[in-house]
């Protein structure tokens, strides 16, 4: 049994936490269908060429349910502070202000919506110069996104949930499997990360790394939502 050691003040937000991380983990599996279903683009006229055609599947490529589920983890994150800064609020701080950064980083940098514009532009350049300017600040926009949207960013977030992850493993609110869980997912992201980057041969190891990143970000998520909304849910009770 865990002893609960929470705030009953913030059973809102507790409850809020644990329902947004349902819709995360939602999110997150469907952001995963779409990079396995959707043809994979490598060029600027192929992704203006998927704008022009669908714009709806022009941004799911360039990580509109990432955007979503970011936005989301906002709150999720906020109620883990909440919940675990009596177990060590200097980490906690640290954790959520990175999180908080990697936010910002996230969609300073991404550029689905610029490419959805860029793709309009494209379409009505009348000449091969006009349409060669646009390709070159395609160009600019895909590898923008690529590298900072989702390679600076994706460190920051790892790192946060790492550290979150690590207080989890001291608080008498959370269970020892949901921490090492967490700390798993936010590991297994910097790794891989660091072997995509470093050489082609490790990237089928970076992959594989990937795959599990995702798959321990999804149960860290359900396991703290569902103690979250547990918590919330006893609080106000109480």
């Amino acid at each position: 049994m865990i002893t609960e050691t929470v705030d009953s003040r913030w059973s809102s937000l507790y409850r809020l936490g644990g329902v947004v991380a349902i819709a995360i983990a939602i999110l997150l599996l469907g952001e995963s269908v779409v990079y396995a279903v959707l043809p994979n683009r490598s060029t600027p006229v192929e992704f203006l060429a998927q704008f022009r055609d669908n714009w709806f599947l022009g941004l799911l490529n360039f990580d509109l349910l990432g955007m979503i589920a970011y936005l989301l983890f906002i709150p999720f994150i906020l109620s883990l502070y909440v919940a675990l800064r009596r177990t060590n609020e200097a980490v906690m701080i640290v954790g959520t202000v990175l999180f908080l950064v990697g936010i910002a980083v996230f969609f300073s940098t991404n550029t689905a919506f610029p490419m959805l514009s860029l793709s309009g532009q494209y379409e009505a350049a009348n000449t091969e110069a006009e349409r060669a300017m646009l390709l070159a600040a395609s160009q600019a926009m895909i590898t923008l996104f690529k590298v900072n949207a989702f390679m600076v960013s994706y460190v920051i977030f790892s790192a946060a949930w790492l550290l979150i992850a690590a207080v989890m493993l001291r608080s008498k609110v959370f269970s020892k499997l949901t921490a090492v869980v967490g700390i798993m997912a936010g590991a297994a992201g910097i790794v891989a990360e660091m072997l995509e980057h470093i050489s082609e041969t490790f990237r089928t190891i970076a992959i594989f790394l990937y795959f599990a990143a995702i798959v321990f970000l999804l149960l860290w998520v359900v396991l703290s939502g569902r103690r979250l909304y547990n918590l919330g849910a006893n609080s106000h009770k109480a």
